[in-house]
């Protein structure tokens, strides 16, 4: 029960996170959502022009995972999924 509730807070917080960052994306004509949070690993789809823009990966490992890590205890991982 106990793992649900931490599991939950996870998602609450990278969801805040990615509130931060949204405004970002936006400017790029772009999005991304929260799909899920298992284990540590955050599951995202980027939307809009990140979905197809070669700087995607960049965007994805070095700006908003790199966010995450720091902000978010027990992320240790960001994955896009499609």
């Amino acid at each position: 029960m106990r793992k649900g509730v931490n599991q939950m807070d996870i998602k609450e917080q990278v969801q805040e996170v990615l509130d931060k960052l949204r405004p970002f994306l936006l400017r790029d004509g772009g999005d991304c959502d929260l799909v899920d949070v298992e284990d540590g690993v955050v599951k995202l789809r980027l939307l809009g022009a990140c979905g197809s823009c070669p700087s995607s990966t960049i965007t994805l490992k070095a700006g908003i995972e790199r966010a995450l890590l720091e902000e978010v205890p027990g992320v240790v991982e960001v994955e896009q999924v499609f």
